[in-house]
């Protein structure tokens, strides 16, 4: 019995420009975890970081935005980017596993991040963050940008906080958290390498 695996390069580009934003995202999924992103929000960048490196995957982000209002519109674009660029990358998500899941633990932080490639949207958010900040950072962004990768990636997102007291351990687990379970969930499966992971055929 002889096994063929997809040599398909799961690649995309992305550009998004509106009169708040300007953002370019590159991805490659099966990368080494490289990251060049400069979003002009310090703490999003450092959670950009934690989804390339524990995900594997190679990414790139530039991204102007109306930074003297505030963060929010900047943080949100980049989410509907990277979204946009997650769903061209995987294509009609033949030969993926399509499921997705992982605990990590930073501290006396514990978070649980289950997705599905389901083609249907969906985010449940439970996490507790403490504190208004992480730095400049607004923690109810962090919120923002989960909805707006979810939207437009088409996944189905449950983000569950077990443990936590400082927010920034709880974000950032939520990231690494999160990375793995893409990492997984895109993987490609040996046993239906050719197939779409659906009794329905299509995803």
């Amino acid at each position: 019995m002889s096994i063929e695996f997809r040599a398909v390069e799961r690649i995309a580009s992305v550009r998004r420009t509106t009169k708040e934003t300007d953002i370019a995202v590159k991805l490659n999924l099966d990368g080494q975890g490289q990251c060049q992103v400069a979003t002009g929000v310090p703490f999003l960048d450092h959670m950009l970081h934690q989804l390339a490196s524990h995900g594997l995957i190679d990414l790139e982000i530039k991204a102007t935005g109306d930074l003297e209002i505030d963060d929010h519109h900047t943080n949100e674009d980049v989410g509907i980017t990277l979204g946009q660029a997650l769903a061209q990358a995987v294509g009609d998500r033949r030969g993926i596993v399509r499921f997705g899941h992982f605990y990590a633990p930073l501290d006396e932080a514990l978070v649980q991040v289950v997705l599905d490639f389901s083609g249907r949207p969906y985010l449940n958010y439970d996490l507790a963050i403490p504190t208004q900040r992480v730095g400049t950072y607004d923690t109810q962004l962090v919120r923002e940008f989960f909805v707006a990768v979810v939207n437009h990636s088409q996944m189905t997102l449950h983000l569950r906080q077990i443990e936590g007291i400082n927010s920034h351990h709880i974000i950032e687990a939520t990231f690494k958290a999160f990375a793995r379970a893409l990492r997984m969930a895109i993987a490609i499966d040996p046993l239906r390498a050719s197939q779409i992971p659906s009794s329905k055929g299509v995803l």
